[in-house]
């Protein structure tokens, strides 16, 4: 009998050990371990299976949401230029004296300011810009910008008393804050 020389010790104790063993049984045992070992392998691909699909769902879910985001706030950078738009209409109107509002020659440009006014406020509702509302409130750092405080024994400490500019959201999120003053203990 001619032995290869390459075996180990381990494998040449395993192969005396099943010396006496009938080949047909060795068959089984090597298709027994065998199966065994493919039904690990499936259970691990039904695994990886099961977070690919989880993985690409979350992707999906992802992605679903920054279209949305994208959708709904793709005019944030354009709405905050036309802000200074609607500022300077607004600082527009409140400049015109009430004498020269009653003045034929200036009915026109004033009814025309108004009406640009009241077409941006229209376009701004469209596209869910809103006004944050801050006269008579406490102040709320995430919506207003406290420039100033002002002595009051009118209103409380910490409450807006004056809105120097106005702020807006578009939808649920802050677009510019309103920059205001507060009221604080007279001295």
């Amino acid at each position: 009998m001619n032995e290869d020389k390459t075996q180990s010790p381990e494998d040449t104790a395993a192969a005396d050990e099943l010396k006496g063993v009938p080949e047909e049984m060795l068959d089984k045992q090597g298709e027994n371990e065998e199966l065994v070992r493919l039904r690990e392998d499936l259970e691990v691909a039904k695994q990886d299976v099961l977070y690919a699909k989880a993985e690409t769902q979350n992707v999906r879910r992802r992605l679903e949401k920054d279209i949305a985001d994208t959708r709904a706030y793709a005019a944030t950078g354009f709405a905050r230029d036309i802000l200074s738009v609607a500022d300077n209409l607004a600082r527009a109107l409140t400049a015109i004296p009430a004498d020269l509002r009653d003045d034929e020659k200036l009915k026109g440009l004033v009814a025309g300011i108004e009406a640009t006014s009241r077409e941006i406020d229209k376009v701004f509702a469209s596209h869910g810009i809103s006004r944050i509302a801050a006269t008579g409130l406490p102040l709320d750092p995430n919506q207003h910008q406290a420039m100033l405080e002002v002595p009051s024994a009118d209103a409380e400490p910490g409450t807006v008393v004056q809105e120097l500019q106005a702020g807006y959201m578009i939808k649920d999120r802050l677009l510019r804050p309103a920059m205001v003053a507060v009221a604080k203990k007279p001295d």
